[in-house]
This record gives C-alpha cells, sequence and structure tokens, in this order.
C-alpha cells in the first residue's frame, strides 16, 4: 500500500494544476513575452497588424480560427506575417491535444527564422493559446508540465480550461514514459 501511496504522488491531477495556476497574481494583458521571441496574446492584438509589426511578430498561430470574433487568416495578414489557423474550441470535449505537435512545429519554426517572433493567440489569450504553449514547452525543451506552468505565470496570467489541463497531463506523462524508456536503454 505504501508503495503505491508513494507512486501516486509522483503523478499530478488537474487540482494540483490548478493550485499552480491560481498563485498567478498578474493582472490580464493584451499580449506577453512568455519565452525569448514567444508571445501569447488575445484577438484584439492579433488584429492589430500595425501593432503585431512593431513588436515585430512574423508568425501567428491562431488557436481559434473561424471562430466568432476571430478573423484572422492568411489573406487577412497578407505577406507581412506567416499564418497558421487551428479552429479549436474552449470546451470541456474539444481535443486540442491532435494539435499539440503540428502547433509545437510551427512555433519552432518560427522561432528559428532570422528574427523570428511568434504570436500565439485566441479569443481572450488564456486557455487554448495558452495550452499550445505549454505543449510546446514540454515537446521542444522538455520542460515538466508543472515547471512550464510555473514558468508561463510568471509572465502572464493563464488558465487553461480542465479539459486542456487534463490532455497536457497525458502528454506529460507520455514524455516522462519516453524519456525513461530511452534512459534504460
Amino acid at each position: 500500500m505504501t508503495a503505491q501511496k508513494n507512486q501516486r504522488k509522483e503523478y499530478l491531477c488537474v487540482k494540483d494544476l490548478e493550485k499552480v495556476l491560481d498563485s498567478c497574481t498578474l493582472e490580464l494583458n493584451q499580449i506577453d513575452e512568455v519565452w525569448p521571441n514567444l508571445y501569447i496574446g488575445n484577438v484584439r492584438i492579433a488584429q492589430n497588424r500595425a501593432a503585431l509589426q512593431r513588436l515585430g511578430i512574423t508568425h501567428i498561430l491562431n488557436a481559434a480560427h473561424s471562430k466568432r470574433g476571430s478573423i484572422g487568416d492568411q489573406n487577412f495578414y497578407g505577406t507581412s506575417f506567416v499564418y497558421c489557423g487551428i479552429p479549436a474550441e474552449d470546451s470541456s470535449y474539444f481535443d486540442l491535444d491532435i494539435y499539440f505537435r503540428p502547433a509545437a512545429e510551427f512555433i519552432h519554426k518560427g522561432l528559428k527564422t532570422p528574427d523570428g517572433k511568434v504570436l500565439v493567440h485566441c479569443i481572450m489569450g488564456m486557455s487554448r493559446s495558452s495550452t499550445l504553449v505549454l505543449a510546446y514547452l514540454m515537446l521542444y525543451h522538455h520542460i515538466p508540465l508543472r515547471s512550464a506552468i510555473q514558468r508561463l505565470i510568471r509572465k502572464r496570467a493563464i488558465y487553461p480550461n480542465r479539459n486542456f489541463l487534463a490532455l497536457l497531463l497525458d502528454l506529460d506523462l507520455q514524455l516522462k514514459r519516453k524519456r525513461k524508456t530511452c534512459i534504460l536503454l
């Protein structure tokens, strides 16, 4: 029984992550740099092309593509920006995890381009966009989920919904298992 109890301690649950998120004392801004040259923002800043150009944004990942209030697409941005749209819903049933790797790859490629700066946004810039940025940090920088959340909340007020937190926990567990397997080999 004790071994089982100790094993459970190493696994996080959604409530544990919500406690970490609740510790954030920041105000919600239109846009924040959360990692070098990686920004999370809301739809208002994402639709202000002049402000994005002043900030030097080169790539835009819209996690609310085709949703009411989100008018962005490649035609809207023209040749000034590289655009990627994900038609995600901020809901308790949407499988955002199917977009974790493609979104992370888009972010990674954008940051690798000369002078690349990436904006990831949704409507509010709290749930869908932050979930995709957390997945990027986990996949490309090998940062465990709790640590990734702790880093982001130092820079921006975020709050992925419970469903997205559960999907991120699954990714975290997959990555931990993969690392353990690599170590054993």
